[in-house]
């Protein structure tokens, strides 16, 4: 019974798809202490990112219960069908927000002084849709922190470097959450929600998310130059360039099982073969 549960929390809040940040929050980290850091700050970095992940997610579903419910896409998910209820979500908000302040404050002051900041976003992000379509680039930005914040958690100090890897992760992010969302542009226009596909159209959209990608993939060849890396990076960037040109080839909003493999799948894969590249790199290159 309680297995069972923790399954379906898990599954409420997409713990999963801590496949997305948590490759280049890592990267971060790696490049912050131009190899391995402390085991403590290792784990900290990894509590304050499942805390803060999960815990946003939780509260995405929250604020996006009753929309869900209208919406015949996400009618099945855990909060409109009554299998988990407002009172179980919260608590796990509180519990995971909870996780990730704690760990901030293990890490070191900077950190901490930022969680408030953190927090804002996760917060904004989830009432997006209803006042403007840039929701797809705040969501980026929130996941930007990732990396951000695992370079501030071992060096304690700001950087030039985390933040051009910040702004990929949040046009990678950004792009392919715009490719989610053309699934839902006629339902956004009948209940007056906000998104780049439903406010420019399906073909503007997939230009502006090729567009965001291709600034991703000019600013990871970039930090080649900026951290000085050899050309086993830029044999990851290569193969995750070619992932993201078959994303983009294979979109199919009206293919549900073709949208999942563009939007979640590919970029599932992208960002581990990021990582494993620039550790190949870090440790051998």
């Amino acid at each position: 019974m309680v297995f069972s549960k923790f399954k379906t929390y898990g599954e409420l809040v997409m713990f999963s798809h801590t496949l997305f940040s948590l490759p280049f929050a890592i990267i971060g980290m790696i490049w912050a202490a131009k190899g391995l850091p402390s085991f403590e700050t290792v784990f900290w970095i990894l509590v304050a990112l499942t805390g803060a992940r999960n815990g946003a997610n939780a509260l995405n579903r929250w604020v996006d219960k009753d929309i869900d419910k209208k919406n015949p896409r996400t009618a099945n998910r855990h909060m409109p069908k009554g299998i988990v209820n407002s009172l179980e979500v919260w608590g796990i908000i509180i519990i995971c927000f909870g996780i990730f302040i704690f760990a901030a404050y293990k890490l070191n002051p900077l950190c901490f002084k930022l969680t408030p900041a953190a927090l804002f976003l996760f917060f904004i992000y989830s009432y997006t849709k209803r006042f403007t379509w840039a929701c797809h680039i705040v969501l980026g930005i929130a996941c930007a922190g990732a990396p951000v914040g695992a370079w501030l958690a071992v060096t304690g100090k700001f950087a030039f470097a985390p933040f051009i890897l910040g702004a990929v992760v949040a046009l990678w992010v950004a792009g392919f959450d715009i490719i989610y969302g053309t699934q839902d542009i006629k339902f956004d226009r009948e209940n007056n929600l906000f998104s780049i596909p439903a406010a420019f159209g399906l073909e503007n959209a997939l230009i502006i998310s090729s567009v965001f990608h291709f600034i991703m993939i000019i600013l990871l060849i970039a930090l080649y130059f900026i951290m000085d890396l050899t050309w086993i990076y830029l044999v990851g960037i290569f193969i995750s360039a070619v992932l993201l040109g078959v994303e983009h080839y294979i979109v199919s909003p009206s293919n549900e099982k073709k949208m999942k493999i563009a939007s979640y799948n590919i970029n599932q894969v992208i960002s581990p073969i990021i990582l494993l590249f620039t550790v190949l790199d870090t440790f051998i290159g």
